[in-house]
């Protein structure tokens, strides 16, 4: 008797569910987590959580086996279970993705950098959603998107407060230590991705040279000029918001990044946004007084109407 108990324990079986997958025995997986959802259901507490991160592990499964209308089934069922939960955003992205529903998967992988800006695989998915969607639809393809959702400052507050009590950072002066510090092969890796994007910078291939600092971000995530190199290149590729972005985050690792509020304030100015940009120029006057580009562009922007 014991053992049967043990074998209907949704726990164990999820556990279970958690070695197949481990193992590569997709298909045996998904049949663990299934009978796990019901066991669950039919206990009558319905953990809400709990059931979440069930479907998720199973649209996972789905995924490695190739069926991803299945696994976007289940993402949305977690979605629905736990609003904003990132990996079955991620999940659902790489599975719209992999049908060729670029839009859906596009307004996914941004969801997941509201959350978190720092996950490599949904920047690596944006770039390529945007570049598909580019190529489909041209210069107005943002024009054909879903409604990107809104996270609630309470799911990010949760996330940064969970990241807190397990890292205890220390904040000092301008620079921000949120981010681990890269051990020496990632720090090298990043610096020579970082000057292979550089070298394309040079040549103008401002969208291969995006993909370079994409992955040395990957590597270090906390090198400043690799984000205001990569806003350059937004700039010149007309992506204003992630431009935008990007030197959000180089002010938060520096509040004091002359590049990231010159260039942001050049997205804003494209963007139209008169009192942003010339916030920006002022704080770069107030750093630098004798800076002329910044003399320069203020003057172009107040005379905006």
């Amino acid at each position: 008797m014991p053992q049967k108990r043990r074998s209907q324990s949704w726990t164990v079986l999820k556990q279970a569910g958690n070695e197949c997958f481990r193992a590569g025995q997709y298909g045996e997986a998904v049949n663990l987590y299934s009978r796990s959802i019901q066991l669950l259901e039919k206990s009558g507490q319905k953990n809400k959580e709990d059931l979440g991160i069930l479907h998720s592990n199973r649209a996972a499964s789905y995924l490695k086996d190739g069926n991803c209308s299945e696994c976007i089934k289940d993402c949305t069922m977690s979605l629905e279970l736990v609003p904003f939960g990132f990996k079955a955003l991620l999940r659902r992205a790489s599975a719209y993705e992999a049908l060729e529903r670029y839009r859906q998967a596009y307004v996914d992988y941004k969801t997941v950098l509201q959350i978190d800006w720092n996950i490599p695989a949904a920047h690596d998915g944006v770039n390529r959603m945007t570049k598909a969607l580019t190529d489909i639809d041209g210069s107005s393809w943002r024009e054909k998107l879903p409604p990107i959702p809104t996270v609630p400052m309470s799911v990010k507050e949760s996330l940064a407060q969970a990241a807190s009590s397990a890292s205890s950072p220390q904040q000092n002066g301008t620079i921000d230590s949120r981010k681990k510090a890269p051990g020496p092969e990632a720090a090298k890796k990043a610096k020579a991705l970082k000057e292979e994007g550089n070298a394309f910078v040079k040549k103008g291939e401002h969208k291969k040279a995006v993909e370079k600092y994409m992955q040395s971000l990957g590597q270090d995530p906390t090198e400043v000029t690799t984000y205001t190199n990569r806003a350059l290149c937004y700039l010149s590729l007309k992506m204003y918001k992630e431009a935008i972005s990007d030197c959000d985050e180089a002010l938060r690792l520096d509040s004091a990044n002359i590049k990231a509020f010159y260039r942001r304030a050049q997205a804003n100015k494209e963007l139209k946004n008169k009192k942003s940009a010339i916030e920006d120029l002022n704080s770069v006057l107030k750093i630098e007084l004798n800076n002329t580009a910044a003399q320069k562009l203020l003057q172009e922007v107040q005379k905006m109407k």
